[in-house]
């Protein structure tokens, strides 16, 4: 079977994989067609079902640790592993481990999500950073955490942003009651649009980490409507899974 979504690959860092989703290849119909791996929003529970373990069989996945996504900034170390057919209940947006095999996922439909390694591969993150995300500065938190914990530097952490809102349509009307005047850098006037892919950069960079070690993929959610779910598109829809683990021990 075709994986339907993109690998990404941390230069140096071959043992650890990386996947972001598309919505492509799976069995749900109507609004959430076709591969939506969430079991809060609706849709059939057997499809959800057989998309997650399509998706996990396609990767070879052992253990899926995935999250009640609730944009706060909490950062979650070992999650324990979700049962396929079950919605996970633990509350966070982001989750780190330096386990093996353990495959962190994190939900979206517009949403960033940000994936983080070591440079050693010894130890991952997975941040859900929607736009609430970057104005509670969560990348820099989410980093900072990452790295007390396993006694690590941000200077060698690599980060990769997956598909999620451009910049042209992450349009806020209410700028001064969401955001306010210190993030007039990021707002658009004329459009009254933020460049959320930017801010998050610039976060990531705050955080410790070298602008060279900071990746992107430049897709928009909200545009690319045949590859992508996207909540600021259709308000009922599915969610597509970005997903790290270190595949083999050192």
């Amino acid at each position: 079977m075709a994986l339907n979504g993109i690998e990404f690959a941390f230069p140096g860092v071959s043992h650890v994989r990386c996947f972001f989703q598309n919505r492509l290849g799976g069995e749900s119909t109507g609004a959430f067609m076709s591969s939506n791996i969430s079991l809060d929003v609706g849709d059939n529970p057997k499809h959800v079902v057989y998309n997650r373990i399509r998706l996990q069989k396609e990767l070879g996945i052992q253990s899926w640790c995935e999250l009640k996504q609730v944009h706060d900034d909490t950062l979650v170390f070992d999650p324990p592993e979700t049962p396929v057919g079950e919605a996970s209940t633990l509350k966070a947006d982001g989750s780190a481990t330096d386990r093996i095999s353990k495959a962190l996922v994190i939900k979206t439909a517009d949403c960033q999500p940000i994936l983080l390694t070591h440079k050693s591969g010894k130890y991952i993150a997975a941040l859900h950073v929607g736009w609430r995300g970057n104005r509670i500065a969560f990348p820099v938190s989410g980093v900072r955490n990452f790295c007390e914990k396993y006694g690590i530097s941000p200077v060698d952490i690599l980060a990769v942003r997956g598909p999620s809102l451009g910049p042209s349509e992450a349009q806020f009307i209410n700028f001064d009651n969401e955001w306010g005047v210190e993030w007039v850098d990021w707002f658009c006037k004329e459009t009254s649009t933020m460049n959320l892919w930017q801010l998050t950069r610039h976060q990531l960079h705050l955080a410790g980490i070298p602008q060279d070690q900071i990746f992107s993929l430049d897709l928009c959610t909200k545009t690319l409507e045949d590859e992508f779910y996207s909540y600021r598109r259709d308000k009922v829809t599915g969610r597509q899974a970005a997903l790290i683990w270190i595949e083999q021990d050192l």
